[in-house]
């Protein structure tokens, strides 16, 4: 499994949590089971998801569907960044 976190910049941090959650069936096309995500009252977003399929998982996210749902949902298209953690620090 790919860990992936993806941060952005949103217009409204509320308008964005409750419009992600219109988004189940899009996001389930990812390859990922669940997203776990924190907003801040500056309106940023960190997502953090663990996906199956890391080359459909950025497939998906760069298709159009992802891209108007983005629109919909408020997301400043230009703050959006994605980084795949492929190290770890075991303590």
């Amino acid at each position: 499994m790919a860990k992936i976190v993806l941060t952005a910049k949103v217009e409204d941090a509320t308008k964005w949590e409750n419009r992600l959650r219109t988004h189940g069936e899009l996001l389930k096309t990812t390859t990922c089971k669940a997203v776990y995500y924190t907003v801040t009252k500056d309106n940023e977003v960190a997502m953090y998801a663990e996906a199956a399929d890391v080359a459909k998982y950025f497939e998906v996210i760069g298709s159009p569907a992802i891209a108007e749902s983005m629109a919909y949902d408020g997301v400043k298209r230009e703050t959006v960044k994605v980084f795949v953690l492929d190290k770890e620090y075991a303590l």
